[in-house]
């Protein structure tokens, strides 16, 4: 399973929280790319895991904090 931020922007108006199968309709219904269901498809299949985001799904998802570099010390 290879995650990028290209494919995990699909997920961020998905309907968390969700589940796996709710997940992949949802990537398929807004027209998401193969790579991306086949990642949702390779999630542990149960029903009772409930992803509340897509760090659930990602551990290491950037944020806007991670490309954003701030040094105060530039700038005195």
């Amino acid at each position: 399973m290879i995650w990028t931020v290209e494919l995990a922007s699909y997920l961020i108006d998905a309907p968390w929280p969700a589940t796996k199968e709710e997940l992949i309709e949802f990537a398929d219904r807004i027209g998401a790319p193969l790579d991306l269901i086949d990642n949702l498809k390779e999630l542990e299949d149960t029903d009772e895991i409930i992803y509340e985001s897509i760090e659930d799904l990602w551990p290491d998802y950037p944020t806007d904090e991670d490309f954003f570099y701030f040094d105060d010390d530039e700038y005195n």
